[in-house]
C-alpha cells in the first residue's frame, strides 16, 4: 500500500462535503452522550481497522451502552449496544437529510433515544440549515472515501509515533468532525485565562498552553491537504522560527501563524515519513522555545520514560 497516495481535494470535494455532515451528525450525537472530558476530548472519533468509531457512549444519559461505527471499507455505518444486539445501514445513496432520519430511527430501534440539541451543521457555509433538511449533499464516491480513511489511518500512525515522544501530557490520536483533521497535542500545566468572551469551546481546548500537531484535507482556506502545527498562545517571533525546508509559516491573523507542510511536497520528498516528523519537531521546538517549556526534561526518545531502556 503506497505511503501518502495523492488525494487532491477537487477530485472528491462533493463526497467530503457530504462525508463531512454524516460525521457531524454522529458527532453531535457523541457530544451529548459521552462522559466529558478536558480539551473537549470525549467529542472527536477515533479509527479502526476499517473506519471510524465514536467509543462506547451512553449510561451517563439515561441511554443503554452504545456505539456508533463508520465502516469505510463496506461503506456502512453500524450500531451496538452493550447487550450484543447491533443494526447497520450502506451509506451510499443516503443525502445529509435521509442520513440524519436513518442514525435516528436505528438507534432507537436498538432503544437508544439519540439528542442533538442543535441538529445544525457546525462552522460550515449552511450553518442555519437543519440536517434533516439538507437534501443537497448527497455524493458518495466509496472509492474516494476508501482513500481517505486510509490516508487518515497512515498519519494517525505517524501521528502516534511523534506523540511518544513527548512524556508530558498530550491528547489522544484523535478525528475531529468539525475540521475533518486529525491531531494530537502536547500540552504544559501552565494555566491560561482566556477572556470570557473566547466562548467555552476556545476556553476549554486552550485552557493550558499547548502545541498541537496535525493534518487535514484541505479547505477553502487551503485548498489541499497539509500538515500543520501551532502553538497556543501564540509567543512573540514564532513565524521567525526556522522550519525544514518546503513548509512554511502561514498567517492566519495578525497574530496567529500556522506552521504548514503541504501534503504533496511531503509524499514527494525521498523520505516522506522523516519528512513529516522531521516538520513537527521542528514546529514543536519553536513554540516550546518560545513558551519557555523545558525541552529536555519532557523528551521520550523513541517512546521509553525508562532510564535503563532509553536509547
Amino acid at each position: 500500500m503506497e505511503l501518502f497516495p495523492p488525494i487532491p481535494l477537487a477530485d472528491w470535494a462533493p463526497t467530503k462535503h457530504t462525508l463531512h455532515r454524516f460525521l457531524q451528525v454522529v458527532g453531535k450525537i457523541r457530544l451529548e452522550s459521552s462522559p466529558r472530558r478536558n480539551h473537549w476530548w470525549h467529542v472527536p472519533f477515533h479509527l479502526t481497522g476499517n473506519g471510524l468509531t465514536t467509543r462506547p457512549m451512553g449510561q451517563i444519559d439515561g441511554n443503554p451502552v452504545f456505539t456508533v461505527d463508520f465502516d469505510l471499507v463496506g461503506h456502512r455505518l453500524l450500531a451496538r449496544v452493550l447487550d450484543g444486539r447491533e443494526a447497520s445501514f450502506s451509506l451510499p445513496g443516503h443525502s445529509v437529510a435521509t442520513f440524519h432520519q436513518e442514525v435516528l430511527t436505528t438507534l432507537m430501534g436498538l432503544g437508544v433515544h439519540a439528542r442533538i440539541p442543535h441538529p445544525y451543521p457546525y462552522d460550515l457555509p449552511d450553518a442555519e440549515r437543519p440536517f434533516a433538511d439538507d437534501t443537497e449533499h448527497a455524493d458518495y464516491d466509496p472509492a474516494a472515501v476508501t482513500r481517505y480513511w486510509r490516508v487518515l489511518s497512515q498519519v494517525g500512525l505517524l501521528l502516534e509515533e511523534f506523540a511518544g515522544r513527548y512524556s508530558g501530557k498530550t491528547s489522544p490520536v484523535h478525528h475531529f468532525w468539525h475540521t475533518l483533521d486529525i491531531a494530537t497535542t502536547r500540552f504544559s500545566n501552565t494555566p491560561v485565562r482566556l477572556p470570557e468572551e473566547a466562548g467555552p469551546l476556545i476556553r476549554e481546548a486552550y485552557s493550558r498552553e499547548a502545541v498541537s500537531f496535525g493534518f487535514w484535507f484541505g479547505d477553502d482556506s487551503v485548498p489541499e491537504p497539509a500538515f500543520y502545527s501551532y502553538t497556543a498562545p501564540e509567543p512573540p517571533g514564532l513565524a521567525d522560527e526556522p522550519l525544514p525546508e518546503g513548509a512554511e509559516w502561514l498567517a492566519t491573523a495578525p497574530d496567529r501563524h500556522l506552521a504548514l507542510l503541504r501534503y504533496d511536497r511531503a509524499r514527494t520528498a525521498p523520505d516522506p515519513r522523516a519528512a513529516v516528523l522531521d516538520f513537527y519537531e521542528a514546529a514543536y521546538r519553536a513554540g516550546a522555545r518560545g513558551l519557555g517549556w523545558d525541552i529536555a526534561e519532557t523528551a521520550c526518545p523513541d517512546g521509553v520514560t525508562d532510564p535503563y531502556r532509553a536509547p
